[in-house]
């Protein structure tokens, strides 16, 4: 149905009526601008204009939720990008099309984290995403995503401050990828130069009467049956080897030889880890489980241990030491190895550290060691220089 051009008022707008088919009336003022009048009486403000040889249409708003003149400001705006050669219904198509931070997070599970790496980390951050990112970014488009949303993010997780600080990290992470997949513009990570919270160190190892009454707690449960050997051998192993839990809990006879635990995958790839004759000999007392290729055997046929955390609730528990960690036995063997002389390079190389910084947070165990061989190298030395020197009277402060 054609229409004579008439300037699209309100009151011309209203007065349009209903047809079998929906149609447009033009502006005359406006080339382009116009109403589109549906069957069931619904009308539209639209703008129509030729780009790349194609006919092109973009709705501007509903008449009642827009007025007629600031649909007519809208069109003015609109037609002049077309004239400066940009296309407003493509660029509002690619928008709307435009990839989400859930898409991201389901690629970067799948594309990055899956095939590279571990798989206790893919949990994690399978975790992550579903209880944090994505009830808080999933809807948002990647290339939206500002500082401020991620500190926001970041804030709403402060009475967790270590899970918001991984959080963080794992963003920081999907953003690196959305870069390098072409998803965001380079250099744009939002999570840069949002501060982490304060992380108070949680190292903890144990003293020497700390260890003996451990043992003895080690002893009473298999003594009374409440734990198995496998269990306690799981906790000796970790104290005399600094093994980190998982490498323990899946640890297969295959790769246990006479000198070595020879690891073909760990958290840091493959390890050689020195076994002492003590660490042996728990190894040799364990029961005969022909038929299981694990060390420490699950409940079920051909299974490694699943829990070992509420065991060592119990014995901890026991020993009067609740606060003390399953992790806290690979640090008491790191302290007591650097304690008692053992260069960092050898201990970060035992524990399998990819980091040396890692292991530079045991250096201020090693004052003793050092102190000792300072003397014995100062009084190597002290007869022949200070033979003549006089008497000094003046008292050194004394430092713990």
């Amino acid at each position: 149905m054609r229409f004579e051009m008439a300037k699209l008022t309100k009151r011309f707008v209203e007065s349009l009526a209903a047809q079998g088919k929906d149609y447009i009336a033009f502006d005359s003022e406006v080339n382009g601008f116009g109403v589109r009048v549906m069957p069931s009486g619904r009308k539209s403000y639209i703008i129509q204009y030729r780009s790349g040889g194609r006919t092109r249409r973009m709705v501007i708003g509903r008449h009642g939720t827009v007025t007629s003149e600031e649909a007519r400001k809208e069109a003015v705006r609109r037609l002049g990008e077309v004239a400066r050669g940009d296309d407003p219904s493509k660029d509002r198509g690619d928008r709307r099309r435009a990839p989400t931070i859930s898409y991201l997070c389901d690629r970067f599970i799948v594309d990055y984290a899956e095939p590279k790496l571990k798989p206790r980390t893919v949990v994690t951050y399978r975790s992550q995403i579903k209880n944090y990112v994505k009830p808080k970014l999933g809807s948002f488009k990647i290339e939206d995503v500002c500082r401020a949303d991620i500190a926001a993010l970041h804030h709403s997780l402060r009475d967790r401050p270590y899970q918001a600080n991984r959080v963080l990290m794992l963003l920081s992470r999907m953003f690196n990828m959305a870069e390098l997949w072409g998803l965001r513009s380079e250099s744009t990570n939002p999570c840069r130069m949002i501060p982490k919270n304060r992380e108070r160190s949680r190292e903890r190892f144990l003293s020497q009467t700390e260890l003996m009454r451990l043992g003895e707690v080690f002893q009473d449960a298999l003594a009374t049956g409440q734990e198995t050997h496998h269990v306690i051998a799981a906790f000796q192993l970790l104290l005399l080897t600094g093994c980190r839990l998982g490498e323990i809990q899946t640890l297969q006879w295959d790769f246990v030889t006479m000198t070595h635990l020879e690891l073909p995958d760990s958290k840091t790839g493959k390890r050689r880890i020195p076994l002492s004759p003590d660490a042996r000999m728990i190894l040799e007392n364990l029961p005969d489980t022909p038929d299981n290729p694990y060390v420490i055997i699950g409940k079920h046929p051909q299974t490694h241990i699943t829990d070992l955390e509420r065991p060592w609730r119990r014995l901890r528990d026991a020993a009067g030491m609740p606060e003390l960690r399953i992790h806290d036995l690979r640090h008491t063997f790191a302290s007591i190895a650097v304690m008692n002389g053992v260069d960092l390079l050898m201990v970060g190389k035992i524990l399998g550290h990819s980091n040396y910084q890692t292991t530079m947070r045991y250096a201020h165990l090693a004052d003793a060691p050092v102190r000792a061989a300072a003397d014995k190298v100062s009084g190597l030395m002290a007869g022949a220089i200070t033979r003549s020197a006089q008497p000094v009277t003046r008292k050194l402060r004394v430092v713990g």
